[in-house]
């Protein structure tokens, strides 16, 4: 049985990262003190961050989606704190979502299910 999925991804700077993440999201290090590694925790929500000079710099063609709520309560909470990609915006597939980036430049998008009233 598969139990949960955690992105762990690439940063040049893990106490950056984590206070970008503290500061724009409210997430929280959960993990020991460390500046090669990072567990991020808010919520149902959780990342890992790592450094490793043989991976290079940070990059990845995924996007980190995260469910939510209330997706305007959040867009309004961080959309002074960050740069917004795009949104809101409602899809076709039944989602209201938006985007930013993070230190690092991953994609981080918020949905809520808006397809049933």
């Amino acid at each position: 049985m598969l139990l949960s999925l955690t992105p762990m991804l690439q940063t040049e700077s893990i106490p950056e990262t984590k206070q970008w993440y503290a500061e724009a999201l409210g997430f929280t290090c959960v993990s020991r003190p460390d500046d090669n590694w990072c567990h991020l925790v808010k919520d149902k929500v959780e990342l890992m961050f790592m450094t490793n000079d043989h991976l290079g710099k940070p990059q990845a063609t995924a996007t980190q989606y995260i469910v939510v709520d209330d997706v305007i309560v959040l867009y309004d909470d961080i959309k002074h704190r960050v740069t917004v990609e795009w949104g809101p915006e409602r899809m076709s597939y039944g989602m209201l979502e938006f985007a930013i980036r993070d230190n690092n430049g991953y994609l981080l998008s918020f949905g809520q299910d808006i397809s049933r009233p």
